[in-house]
C-alpha cells in the first residue's frame, strides 16, 4: 500500500473507526484520540497489513486493542478519603423524629412505645383500655401513614427496631 492510498484510506475511515469506537462504550472525544493513535501504529506498522481491502477492519481491530490496554493500566477503583473524624450528627435520631412528626397523636404514642421502648401488643393494649387486634391495626395504619408520607413503598421498613432505644434518648 503506496503512501497516497493510506491517506486516502484515512480519509475515509478515520470517521468510521470513531464511530465504531463509541459503539463500543467510549467517549467521543476518548473515541478520537483512540482513532488517531490507532490509524498512527497503522501507518507505522503499514508493512504487516496483509490484505489492502480490509485495511478498515485492520484499523478498527487496532483501535479496539489501544483501547483495551488502556483499561487494563487504568486503575479499576480508587480509594476514598478517610475521614478524620466521624460526624457529630445523629441521622437516625433525625430521621425517627421525622418519622414521629407525621404521625398524629394516638400513632404516635402506638409507634414510640412499640418500636422505641420495646412494650409488647398487649402491654399497650391494657395501658390504654384497647383490644390487641385494635393495637395490632393501629400500627399497621401508622407504618402505612408514615411510608406514604416519607414516600417509601408499603412494605418497607419504616420505623427502627427496639434496639434504638438509645437513639431516642439522644434525640430528646
Amino acid at each position: 500500500m503506496t503512501r497516497e492510498e493510506y491517506g486516502s484510506a484515512y480519509q475515509k475511515g478515520y470517521n468510521l473507526t470513531v464511530r465504531f469506537l463509541v459503539s463500543r462504550g467510549l467517549s467521543y472525544d476518548s473515541a478520537q484520540e483512540t482513532a488517531q493513535a490507532a490509524w498512527a501504529k497503522g501507518w507505522e506498522r503499514l508493512g504487516q497489513l496483509r490484505d489492502q481491502n480490509m485495511v478498515l477492519t485492520w484499523m478498527n481491530s487496532i483501535a479496539l486493542n489501544i483501547h483495551r490496554s488502556y483499561i487494563r493500566r487504568e486503575p479499576l477503583l480508587q480509594a476514598l478519603p478517610e475521614l478524620s473524624t466521624p460526624p457529630k450528627v445523629n441521622l437516625a435520631a433525625i430521621d425517627v423524629r421525622r418519622i414521629l412528626k407525621v404521625c398524629k397523636t394516638n400513632d404516635r404514642m402506638v409507634l414510640q412505645r412499640h418500636y422505641l421502648e420495646g412494650y409488647k401488643v398487649q402491654e399497650i393494649a391494657n395501658s390504654n383500655g384497647w383490644t390487641e387486634t385494635a393495637v395490632r391495626i393501629r400500627l399497621l395504619r401508622a407504618r402505612r401513614t408514615v411510608g406514604k408520607r416519607l414516600g417509601r413503598k408499603v412494605g418497607d421498613p419504616v420505623v427502627a427496631p427496639v434496639s434504638t432505644k438509645r437513639v431516642v434518648a439522644q434525640a430528646n
